[in-house]
């Protein structure tokens, strides 16, 4: 297939051509795409030698069959048809087009069919805080139908970028040499603090990131479930974690829970709290799967559950479950 990557120097783009290689998708012909800024710079991809085009406007996508976006929302709205216009289908990591009723919003162990409807030649990867909550969710609806979620998430730096892991090193180095510390892409110094903070807030109270959580999941998994969600920045590089708190319709005991969880597709369970076993970003980061561990009854309601979950956002939050829509476009021709 011919493959695009628009946004192939980000964080985002360079896990997608690591994920294309490990996962030998099959690429005749890669195209990359980027600003001003990277444009010219090379990468290896099989080995062989690729340069990051400049992204223009004109009729650089004819020919390509999938084309993955990493450049942002406004970079994914101003060419979403440049790069359509020829019949490429288009795999968008921002948040630019999930929330359009025409355009499929999909995280493949749940709804991977919805891909296969893209009137716009569109389809939307969610968010990543949600993409790892829904993986989890989905084994548990299979049990019992989840009617309202509450989560806290502890984001890492990478879900800012590259730039904001190594400001968070930087950082790290500063304060430990009594220097002041270089605060650029976060609110405040991220490096022994937490920021309750991520992306802008709304009328509601609640930030942007913690509505599309909202709404993202009742999209996705074609549910009325109720989510509430509190998103904060900790100082650490790679994987999100997840503190989840499900009520469902009926009671699931822990131990249908750990079933479940241990079945489902694209999760893994650990949960040995006894021997210190349950997951961690520290070990996790560069995986694929979501972990999930602490599962608990909650205290305060026979229906309620409590679980903690970690996954790389980058790889299954991003570049993975992008290539996994791919995956299933190429098996479902």
């Amino acid at each position: 297939m011919v493959i695009a990557i628009v946004g192939a120097s980000g964080a985002v783009g360079q896990e997608l051509l690591r994920v294309l290689e490990q996962r030998q998708f099959p690429v005749s012909e890669l195209r990359l795409f980027g600003s001003s800024r990277s444009a010219g710079t090379h990468y290896n991809f099989r080995g062989k030698e690729y340069i990051v085009r400049l992204l223009e406007h004109g009729d650089a996508f004819k020919g390509v069959d999938i084309a993955f976006a990493s450049a942002g929302a406004s970079v994914s709205r101003e060419y979403a048809d440049d790069i359509t216009r020829h019949g490429a289908i288009l795999i968008d990591n921002s948040s630019a087009f999930r929330m359009d009723e025409d355009v499929p919003l999909v995280v493949p162990e749940v709804n991977a069919a919805d891909a296969l409807t893209r009137p716009r030649g569109i389809i939307a990867n969610p968010n990543c805080t949600t993409i790892q909550m829904v993986v989890a969710l989905q084994a548990l609806e299979q049990v019992s139908h989840i009617r309202r979620v509450h989560v806290a998430t502890y984001q890492a730096a990478s879900g800012a970028g590259a730039q904001a892991m190594r400001e968070l090193e930087t950082q790290y180095r500063q304060v430990l040499n009594g220097e002041q510390p270089t605060v650029e892409k976060f609110a405040y110094q991220l490096a022994f603090n937490l920021i309750p903070h991520i992306d802008v807030f709304t009328d509601n109270g609640y930030t942007k990131e913690e509505m599309k959580m909202f709404n993202e999941t009742r999209k996705i998994m074609h549910s009325d479930v109720k989510v509430s969600a509190t998103c904060v920045r900790v100082p650490s590089l790679r994987a999100h974690s997840e503190s989840v708190w499900v009520e469902t319709e009926r009671p699931i005991s822990v131990e249908e829970a750990q079933e479940a969880f241990a079945n489902a597709k694209g999760c893994v369970l650990m949960d040995e709290p006894e021997n210190k076993i349950y997951p961690m970003p520290l070990f996790l980061s560069g995986k694929d799967e979501v972990f999930i561990g602490r599962i608990r009854k909650d205290l305060t309601d026979d229906c309620g559950l409590s679980f903690w979950c970690v996954s790389d956002q980058i790889r299954k939050g991003a570049a993975l479950n992008a290539v996994q829509i791919a995956e299933y476009l190429l098996n479902h021709k």
